[in-house]
């Protein structure tokens, strides 16, 4: 797999149906191996060791209801009052950011109301804090550690 801009973690991994898995420690099993999941495990890691996310607040690929739409979430991040304190959206190496990326994770948000979005494809990762006051998004540097 690519080399992400990430810490060196470390993973299982596994055969899964002749196909490379790697382990979630969130979902407690083995998920196939694509470039995306790559990622996303990468992100889930960043979170727990670089930021000090509490693995028992995170939740990954949960549906969610936008607009009346069933949609799937990469990561989330809740606070220990139950709301939503971050959304994280994972893309592939090869995909790049575009605006579409923003519009997608926003359209999340109408629905979760996160404080922080985060949006990555192991390469290039974006911070945002929201200003629910001005209506709008912060670029931040990194996110903020617990």
């Amino acid at each position: 797999m690519q080399k992400l801009d990430f810490p060196e973690y470390s993973f299982k991994f596994k055969s899964k149906e002749n196909k490379p898995a790697i382990f979630s420690i969130l979902r407690k099993k083995y998920l196939v191996l694509n470039p995306e999941e790559w990622v996303r495990q990468h992100c889930v890691h960043f979170l727990i060791s670089e930021k000090n996310y509490s693995k028992d607040l995170l939740n990954e690929e949960r549906q969610i209801q936008v607009n009346g739409i069933l949609k799937r979430y990469d990561i989330v991040s809740f606070s220990s009052n139950g709301t939503i304190e971050l959304i994280v959206e994972c893309k592939a190496p090869s995909v790049n950011i575009t605006q579409q990326t923003f519009d997608q994770i926003a359209r999340y948000n109408m629905a979760l109301k996160a404080d922080y979005l985060m949006i990555t494809n192991g390469i290039n990762h974006y911070f945002c804090q929201m200003d629910y006051e001005n209506e709008t998004y912060i670029f931040l540097e990194t996110l903020p550690s617990h």
